[in-house]
Parts: C-alpha cells; structure tokens; sequence
C-alpha cells in the first residue's frame, strides 16, 4: 500500500481521487485547512491532516508528508482571491511543496497544472493572466526539480459523471473534462511509475484511461 500525500485535499479533483485512490489499494493522505472539513474526507477513505499551505513552511510541511511515498498537487487559486492568493498558492504553494517533497525523500510528484489554452475566446481578467503565467512558471519550477515528475493539464473542468474514457497527448485539441475523469487518470498515473517526465494535455475523449496512457509508459 503507498501513501499518497494530497495537496488541495479538500478540493473537487482531490475528492474524486482519494475514493479511487483506496480502491487500488492505495492510503490518500489529504492536506485541509477548514476543520468542517474532516469528517467529509474521511467518509471519502482518506486520512486527513490539517494544514494551510499559504502558511506552512517547507520544513513544516515535509513533516506532514513524512511517510508517504508520493505527492499530488492539485490546489490551486483559479484566479480568485487576487494575485497575492495566486501567487501564495499557485506559485509559492508549488514550489514549497517541491521542497517539502524532498527533504521528505519523496521522488514521486504529481501537479495538476492548467491547459494552456484556458479561457481563449473569452473575455479574460488580468488576475487569470497572471494566474496562468504562474501555473507556467510552477510547471518550469518542477521540471527543474530533478523529482521524478509528472504534470497534468486538463481541459476546461465540468463535473460530469466519469467516463473514464478521455483524450490524452503532449499536445491535444481544447476542449472539457470532468473533474472525476481527470481524477481516474491521475490515480492510473500513480499505480505506473512508468510513467514519469513527461507533460500531459487531457479533455475527455473516445479512449480508455489506460489505452491513452499506454504511449506515455517507459
């Protein structure tokens, strides 16, 4: 059984990931930082720690991960909450994170980024380009971490039922994505560490996770 420290636990992907998570035999350990919080997660199979990532150091947080054999990075800010939310989230979050992650001895690191073509088309505010320019320079930080990354951008997020079939390359056409679909690629990612370095666009699509995930393996 591997422990999978989950960074965002509280939030909408982490919540679909932890009861995948403990399906394939894996312990979710998920950070929060809203103590209303708990009960939920653990009625979700995961086993909740408290913790505000704007405020914890990285020392403080390698201690909570201390154990683990993995981390998932799924917060994130979205653009809301100004840039000093982005930046203490997004960037800062991400790249304590990094190094909380190795001075725990984790290798395994997993962010869920953003696609690059979010919100084209539409009227854009500057706190979402911000936002994105900080998801692109969190995506830099950990592909120069030297921890054996893998770094997930999905497509515009809906809360549609899984389908578990999705679309899945280094470069792939915008479009949606469930929130769930992207937590079951995420949980197959975690049980093959074949698959690592690597960036991943996902929208939902006509393959099955692990048809689609079958070119990313090493």
């Amino acid at each position: 059984m591997r422990r999978i420290f989950i960074i965002g636990g509280a939030g909408k992907v982490a919540r679909y990931l932890a009861p995948r998570l403990t399906k394939q035999g894996d312990h979710p350990v998920s950070l929060y930082r809203h103590f209303e919080q708990e009960p939920e997660l653990k009625a979700l199979g995961a086993e909740p720690v408290y913790g505000d990532l704007a405020k914890l150091s990285p020392e403080s947080l390698s201690q909570l991960m201390a154990g683990c054999d993995a981390v998932v990075f799924s917060a994130g800010a979205g653009g809301k909450g100004g840039k000093e939310n982005t930046k203490a989230i997004d960037g800062d979050g991400l790249e304590k994170s990094v190094e909380a992650a190795k001075l725990a001895g984790i290798e395994r690191f997993i962010l869920v980024s953003a696609f690059p073509e979010a919100g084209r088309g539409q009227p854009i505010s500057d706190t979402f380009e911000y936002y994105m320019e900080v998801k692109k320079a969190a995506d830099v930080y950990l592909v120069a971490s030297g921890l054996d990354w893998v770094i997930v951008r999905p497509g515009t997020l809906t809360d549609d039922a899984a389908t578990t079939l999705v679309n899945a390359g280094l470069a792939v056409s915008y479009g949606n994505v469930s929130r769930d679909n992207v937590a079951a690629t995420l949980a197959y990612i975690i049980a093959h560490d074949a698959i690592k370095r690597v960036i991943i666009e996902l929208t939902d699509g006509d393959q099955p996770i692990e048809q689609a995930l079958a070119k990313f393996q090493r």
